[in-house]
């Protein structure tokens, strides 16, 4: 099914550099790479952002006063909640 996509011209220049040297079309060199990334996934392993989210408690109270020490300094808009 054809597709329009917008590629910036420095990284379709790019692109075509890369089909040429490895002799493939540019559509074929695109779609590999797709291929490839949807192959392989996320680099992230399983379970990262559930680490991420498992904190000990000396690792809360300092994002907690990191947080207010922000907090205070802010003359604008208040800090997203995250």
């Amino acid at each position: 099914m054809p597709t329009s996509v917008h590629i910036p011209q420095p990284l379709l220049d790019a692109v075509d550099r890369k089909a040429r040297a490895l002799r493939v079309s540019r559509n074929r060199l695109i779609i590999g790479a797709l291929e490839r990334e949807f192959e392989h996934g996320t680099s992230w392993s399983p379970g990262f952002f559930d680490r991420l989210a498992d904190i000990d408690d000396d690792t809360a109270k300092a994002v907690e006063e990191m947080s207010a020490a922000i907090a205070t300094k802010r003359t604008g808009k208040r800090a997203p909640r995250l």
